[in-house]
């Protein structure tokens, strides 16, 4: 007699529920956001391409987007593509301010309604012809308490994603935010070739990372480009003064390194530095238009404006992309950050920056 006849009947029915949930998720996902795949996120050498043209990522903090209203997510991309900005970065794993807004649960399953907040805003970013950046972190207490504390939760939080939003070709994963920092949130290399590898299963043409904290020496290199294999490296290079001035010489490095192995990916500066984080340190206009020259100039594909909280000052606010439940992103930003993006909009066109 088979184990499935031995079951009760009820067990057997419920199975097969299960299963055929499983089965008919990204259907479900794809129906329920109502468009099809438009945006097509690609690489191609050193270079991201966008349907197929080469494309730099201009890109944006938008980390809490799966706690903000609809209403402010509609607004803030209708400035978003008025800057020509053509990519967010937003985690799956955000519980800031005691506001947990995770699209997993402890186990990597779906969490709702926050899963299905993320389904919605990919296929809306697809619609608008925008790259989504799908963070995962096992956290590590700043932004609240991680719900992925294991390999198999993480694993599976993996496969539920890469599964459900692989209709959409307009998103890439990080497998874990700065995940080389020795707390919570750290994934040895041999994690991270097993996650790289669930997600390579399920959707072989899916871009996948991992960001690094600080700049990536040349041992650690190797390890992402050949040992687990990423499709391109984001390191979270020093948040200090002197970092505009170092950026292209470190980006022409990369890319000298990368060669030595023969093995060479993008690079995407998708962290740099920010306002409210620093002490003693508030970076200008100037230090942004210079950090993104500087990235387009030494040869990297992508370079992000971070935003986050004002450390410094009560309640944290502006808390900008950290926290969008009560003001939307834009209305946050403050005077340098808005002028940076006007200049940065400009230079990114190649219209006269």
């Amino acid at each position: 007699m088979s184990r499935q006849a031995r079951l009760p009947f009820r067990a057997i029915v419920r199975a097969q529920i299960a299963m055929f949930r499983r089965l008919l998720r990204p259907a479900l996902l794809l129906w329920l956001t109502g468009t099809a795949a438009a945006t097509d996120l690609a690489i191609e050498g050193t270079r991201f391409t966008l349907d197929g043209q080469p494309t730099f990522l201009f890109g944006i903090s938008y980390y809490g987007a799966l706690g903000a209203p609809q209403a402010f997510i509609e607004r803030d991309l209708d400035d978003i593509e008025r800057l020509g900005i053509n990519w967010i970065r937003v985690w799956a794993t955000w519980a800031a301010f005691d506001n947990d807004v995770t699209a997993v649960d402890e186990e990597g399953k779906p969490r709702e309604p926050y899963f299905s907040r993320l389904a919605w805003l990919v296929a809306e970013c697809d619609r608008r012809g925008i790259v989504v950046d799908v963070t995962v972190t096992r956290g590590n207490g700043v932004v609240g308490q991680p719900r992925i504390r294991s390999l198999t939760a993480h694993r599976r939080a993996v496969e539920t994603m890469v599964s459900a939003l692989k209709p959409h070709r307009n998103w890439y994963l990080d497998l874990g935010n700065e995940r080389n920092i020795r707390d919570p949130r750290f994934v040895g290399f041999d994690e991270l070739k097993e996650l790289r590898e669930a997600a390579r299963r399920i959707d072989p043409k899916r871009p996948v990372t991992a960001s690094h904290a600080g700049d990536i020496p040349p041992e650690d290199l190797e390890c992402y480009v050949v040992t687990v294999g990423v499709d391109f490296i984001s390191p979270h290079r020093p948040r200090n003064a002197q970092s505009p001035q170092q950026t292209e010489e470190r980006s022409r490095e990369y890319l000298a390194e990368m060669r030595k192995l023969d093995h060479v990916v993008p690079l995407d500066y998708q962290e740099p530095f920010r306002r409210g984080f620093t002490q003693g340190w508030e970076p200008g206009v100037e230090d942004y238009v210079t950090d993104a020259r500087a990235a387009l100039a030494g040869g990297a594909a992508g370079w992000c404006l971070h935003n986050g909280d004002q450390r410094d000052r009560p309640g944290q606010e502006p808390r900008r992309s950290f926290d969008l439940r009560e003001k939307r992103l834009f209305d946050q930003l403050d005077e340098v950050e808005r002028q940076a993006l006007e200049r940065l909009s400009r230079l990114f066109a190649g219209n006269g920056e």
